[in-house]
């Protein structure tokens, strides 16, 4: 592709449909994660990643969403209202990361034709931060992580990277997978117009048995066994018990902190 054509992108943005951890509670007397009242959504980075792709696209340019999991078919209309042109989905169950970009690299061949896949640094619920760098592996495509400001210009994307103790611009080729993090933009949320707009756009499903995958390519050697509340235990001693004056306080204070070596 020369330099021209590539002005016209055709960008693919990988969301995940996940439970609302806001509707997530915890049931006390089990220390268990209630989800029955827990509905859909799509992943709070991964709304960041489609308002960048709504923002690299040219007039002519292609926005496509692209998902695996369970349920997904249910998050067509919100993210065809969010700016993308076309939505492909794959109904399966729940798959680890490895699997799952597996699928969405194998789906990127079959579309054909994507210039740049936009990912979210990582998903809202298992925040696994896998799934891009994997994806860039398997096409072997330009990789650009951390990105906290996208620019592109010809077939090339600059890109700065908030790292965690120094900023990196970095320029790259398309075609290329990037993984943005939350400060990039503010995703909107959309309005009556773009709801109505987005039952007339289309969309997709896919088999994996559509995909050509190697027989065993979805198994892996990790299992989750289980997901659970994150336990607090509060050990309230009273270090001012009787006479004990703030100076033996303290003191005890940094001798309970020491044998347990939190200082």
């Amino acid at each position: 592709m020369n330099e021209q054509e590539m002005l016209t992108l055709k960008i693919a943005v990988c969301y995940k449909w996940v439970l609302d951890e806001a509707d997530i509670v915890v049931d006390q007397e089990n220390n268990a994660l209630d989800v029955k009242r827990a509905k859909y959504k799509i992943s709070e980075i991964d709304r960041n990643a489609l308002t960048l792709g709504v923002d690299l696209k040219t007039n002519d340019g292609i926005l496509l969403g692209l998902t695996v999991g369970p349920n997904v078919k249910n998050s067509v209309k919100d993210v065809l209202s969010r700016g993308a042109d076309k939505a492909f989905f794959i109904e399966s169950d729940e798959l680890e990361s490895s699997a799952a970009a597996k699928v969405l690299a194998a789906a990127i061949k079959k579309i054909g034709d994507i210039d740049l896949v936009i990912c979210g640094e990582g998903s809202s619920d298992q925040y696994s931060q896998q799934v891009g760098p994997r994806i860039a592996a398997l096409l072997d495509w330009n990789l650009v992580t951390y990105a906290s400001d996208v620019k592109a210009e010809g077939n090339k994307l600059t890109a700065i990277r908030k790292l965690e103790d120094e900023v990196e611009t970095i320029a790259v080729n398309v075609p290329a997978v990037l993984t943005v993090v939350s400060e990039i933009n503010q995703p909107k949320v959309p309005g009556m117009k773009q709801i109505l707009a987005a039952r007339k756009k289309p969309s997709e499903t896919v088999k994996i048995e559509e995909l050509n995958m190697e027989k065993n390519a979805l198994k892996t050697p990790v299992k989750v066994m289980d997901i659970g509340p994150a336990v607090m235990e509060r050990r309230q001693i009273q270090l001012n018990k009787g006479d004990v004056s703030i100076p033996q306080a303290a003191e005890k204070l940094v001798g309970l902190l020491r044998k347990d070596k939190v200082i």
